[in-house]
């Protein structure tokens, strides 16, 4: 078993000027989707430029923030912000929803695509292979602030935490939902897809592996379990992205619709 050091929240200090690491994994995130999707326009046949990818980056950073912060305050924080409203903006010390973050994202990519007259689906599809690196980043920040442990357990890669084993969920979390879906979904849309696969392919994937970890997961406090020892909050709110998933896969290949990601090759 591996003993838990804490860090210290804080990476660097300018006076009363703080940066924390939380704050920096964010960053990565954002910096690795924008690298990503810049590469991806980049591609030969991409209908993208890099300067569209730079545009939309700002809508879907908005969608994250915003949607992620107001998401986790609305399910999981509402009596920390009965306690203290400063928690509302006090992003630092954690408490960001993907759920949340997922819906600011959806609203982002199509406030984007309505400006740029693009279709919906043709963005979400974009979209689908950008986030899982900054996932992964996220969920290294959740275990910098030691924060979202696992059950107790007595396997051997436990993390001693405070005296007592646990499951380093934001690890695994950090390798399936972050890592594995990323290689995934980059590798498969690497070339042209019917339009809603990349997307319906992403939901699946994120989705069956959110739901896995939970298993291992506690759920946070305020909120226990919502049925027996086993049904949480995330459960439940993955579900639908597995079913949505599957529904826009089945309907991208039963009645395939060319992407617009890419230029239709001129006939010969």
């Amino acid at each position: 078993m591996i003993p838990y050091v804490p860090f210290d929240p804080v990476a660097i200090s300018f006076g009363p000027l703080q940066v924390h690491w939380y704050g920096i994994t964010y960053l990565l995130g954002f910096a690795s989707a924008w690298w990503l999707g810049r590469r991806r326009a980049l591609q030969p046949g991409s209908t993208w430029k890099p300067l569209d990818v730079d545009d939309f980056l700002f809508y879907l950073m908005l969608g994250v923030i915003l949607g992620g912060r107001i998401g986790y305050l609305l399910i999981y924080g509402r009596e920390q912000v009965a306690e203290d409203w400063h928690y509302i903006y006090q992003i630092w010390r954690g408490g960001m929803s993907f759920h949340g973050g997922f819906v600011g994202v959806l609203l982002g990519a199509w406030w984007f695509a309505r400006k740029q007259k693009r279709s919906i689906a043709d963005v979400f599809d974009f979209t689908a292979p950008l986030p899982g690196l900054g996932l992964f980043f996220g969920r290294i920040g959740n275990f910098i602030n030691g924060e979202l442990w696992g059950k107790p357990t007595d396997v051997p890669w436990a993390m001693v935490v405070d005296g007592v084993p646990k499951h380093a969920t934001q690890l695994y979390e950090a390798v399936l939902e972050g890592l594995l879906v990323f290689a995934v979904v980059w590798i498969f849309t690497r070339k042209p897809r019917p339009q809603l696969a990349p997307s319906g392919l992403f939901l699946i994937l994120y989705g069956c592996a959110r739901i896995a970890v939970e298993f291992w997961r506690v759920p946070d406090v305020q909120i226990g379990y919502l049925a027996g020892d086993w049904l949480t909050m995330g459960h439940l709110l993955s579900l639908p992205m597995v079913l949505s998933g599957i529904i826009m896969l089945w309907y991208a290949y039963r009645r395939p619709t060319a992407s617009g990601n890419f230029a239709v090759a001129p006939a010969r």
